[in-house]
């Protein structure tokens, strides 16, 4: 599966989170996804992260340097698919990346690789963004945009099934199967995959897959559509007023910032649906994100008093 696969590389590997807990769980991530362990002479070890792309083995290794790990890159051609180009990065388990790689839940206090990742790698809901993040970047594929399919690869159904927790424990939906012994977390259609393309920072990407649906959907059904898009218009006009409304009755309040930043959103923007509100967010914020602030805000208004 190719089409949309490297552009989203691309777009997610340039990103490059602050916090350290969200660098953590995309080295994490990864490690898990991409991650092949050797054991050498004297019980030496090294894992050997295995990527498709010059821009992940990039981000990777600018990862791996910020903790102050050393890596190696090698490069190889691959035996099938047209010999592709594919890249290594080599990494000894010295107790410099032993450290690192036990913070990240990758390797255990022994240095044993880690089936598991630790809770607490995955405690916050940016380090669930983040290690989602880093599978996709280790271990995923995006044909589109005509019939949009996501997958992303696991070593074991309960590594994608893992993967499929992250992403509803964040208001995305992915199903899970098994293909030839391997784990498969993957999305259908538009718009689960554009919510969770949203989540993990690709908003061009998401916004590609967006305007291709409602091309397709007016070529297809012009005249349901017209009508269907009038009542919609209605229906986000109606909405966007209300939530104006809220945000103008709390005028002069101090909402936290990540009610402020929709607010603002929806102040610049009062004709765009919540979806289209949340691919101009930066990083992009999914829908179900965006309605849950919104109701957060018209809550606060209507304690207020401001709203009758």
């Amino acid at each position: 599966m190719s089409g949309l696969s490297e552009p989203l590389r691309d777009e997610l590997a340039s990103i490059a989170p602050r916090r350290r807990c969200c660098r953590l769980a995309e080295l994490s991530a990864l490690s898990h996804a991409a991650g092949t362990w050797h054991l050498h002479g004297r019980g030496e070890r090294s894992v050997h992260l295995d990527l498709v792309s010059a821009a992940v083995a990039r981000r990777a290794f600018s990862l791996l340097r910020g903790f102050s790990v050393g890596s190696e890159i090698r490069t190889y051609q691959q035996h099938a698919f047209g010999k592709a180009t594919r890249y290594q990065l080599h990494v000894e388990l010295n107790d410099a990346a032993a450290a690192v790689l036990r913070e990240a839940g990758v390797v255990s206090a022994s240095g044993a690789p880690l089936e598991t990742v630790p809770k607490q790698v995955v405690g916050r809901s940016c380090c669930r963004a983040s290690y989602l993040r880093g599978a996709i970047l280790g271990a995923a594929s995006l044909s589109g945009p005509r019939n949009p399919h996501l997958e992303i690869r696991a070593s074991t159904r309960a590594g994608a099934a893992f993967l499929a927790g992250l992403a509803e424990a964040e208001g995305c939906r992915l199903s899970v199967t098994e293909r030839r012994g391997q784990g498969l977390a993957y999305a259908k259609g538009g718009e689960a995959i554009v919510d969770l393309l949203a989540l993990v920072g690709a908003g061009q990407t998401a916004l590609l897959l967006d305007e291709h649906a409602v091309l397709a959907g007016t070529r297809s059904e012009a005249n349901r559509m017209a009508n269907a898009d009038a009542a919609n218009v209605g229906r986000v006009v109606r909405a966007s007023r209300e939530q104006i409304d809220a945000i103008e009755a709390l005028a002069g309040h101090v909402l936290p910032p990540h009610l402020a930043e929709v607010a603002e959103l929806r102040l610049r923007h009062p004709s765009l649906s919540l979806a289209e509100l949340g691919l101009r967010a930066k990083p992009a914020i999914p829908k179900a994100t965006i309605a849950a602030r919104m109701r957060q805000i018209r809550a606060l208004a209507s304690e207020d008093g401001a709203l009758r």
